[in-house]
């Protein structure tokens, strides 16, 4: 289908782009990569009478350190995120993540922030980013605020950047010398995850004494395994250690019963790919 009729805008600072959005209200839609926006669009599930386009704004893209910080501009876009030495050496995960997003044209085009405000349950980036501990900066006509991964993701497809806010940039806690792995599992390539585990460890001889585990599509919003991370920790990185860990991963969840697999049928595979994941991240 043909989108319907709206006016289109790109302003070229934060600031145009927020009194745009404070001129059109309801009216307006914000688009960053477009590869969720645009589909949306073309079946008519949406029709903004205004799209307000962040794609000049040089100033939501890049990558840098900033104190124990990794600083992530939220139009950055995955391929620059994967392919930075920044991130793979301090959010690994993030890293291991974006290997395993959509295909490499969606990777070139979708952005970092872009996807994370989607706040899809399948996305590929919302369990790194709440395993990681990461922070998210909203910008809006009172001046900026920051909101932590547990705060920002509310519901389906809901955060907590408001109406006439934008969130301008994630900020990732240094994990320098983690191992990390994201376990996904889809039955078509490139499709969005039935259940996906995102797992970052911190060893010391062979024993673990950190970990941060994250699920993807368990829930209506991205969910920490955190029996699972208090059971790691002290452990040794042995199959009969994790498998044992692992076996609480599901506690606390609510996934969906859908075509690819009922709620019973995703418990099980999250223990199963948790095992994976952490005994992949503890072993580098």
């Amino acid at each position: 289908m043909i989108p319907a009729q709206f006016d289109y805008l790109a302003p070229t600072t934060v600031e145009e782009a927020l009194a745009a959005l404070a001129e059109h209200g309801d009216d307006a839609k914000i688009i960053a990569g477009g590869q969720s926006l645009l589909p949306v669009l073309r079946m008519r599930l949406n029709a903004p009478e205004v799209v307000i386009d962040l794609g000049r704004i040089e100033s939501l893209r890049g990558i840098r350190e900033e104190g124990d910080h990794l600083v992530i501009g939220a139009m950055t876009t995955h391929s620059d995120v994967g392919s930075h030495p920044l991130v793979a050496e301090h959010a690994r995960l993030i890293s291991a993540a974006v290997e395993h997003l959509a295909d490499a044209q969606v990777r070139h085009r979708g952005t970092f922030g872009g996807a994370l405000a989607h706040a899809d349950p399948a996305g590929d980036l919302g369990a790194p980013a709440l395993a990681l501990g990461a922070e998210f900066v909203i910008a809006g006509a009172g001046g900026t605020r920051t909101v932590a991964a547990e705060d920002f993701f509310e519901d389906l497809f809901t955060t907590a950047i408001g109406e006439e806010e934008i969130l301008t940039e994630v900020r990732i806690p240094r994990h320098t010398g983690w191992g990390a792995h994201y376990e996904k599992f889809v039955r078509v390539a490139h499709q969005w995850p039935i259940v996906a585990v995102a797992a970052t460890v911190r060893s010391e001889g062979g024993t673990i004494a950190e970990a941060r585990v994250g699920l993807t599509n368990m829930g209506s919003t991205p969910l920490r395994a955190r029996a699972v991370e208090e059971a790691l920790v002290g452990q040794p990185a042995t199959d009969e250690a994790v498998r044992a860990a692992a076996a609480s991963a599901a506690e606390g969840t609510n996934p969906p019963s859908d075509l690819n697999g009922d709620a019973d049928y995703r418990r099980h595979l999250a223990t199963v790919l948790t095992r994976r994941a952490v005994l992949a991240a503890a072993g580098g």
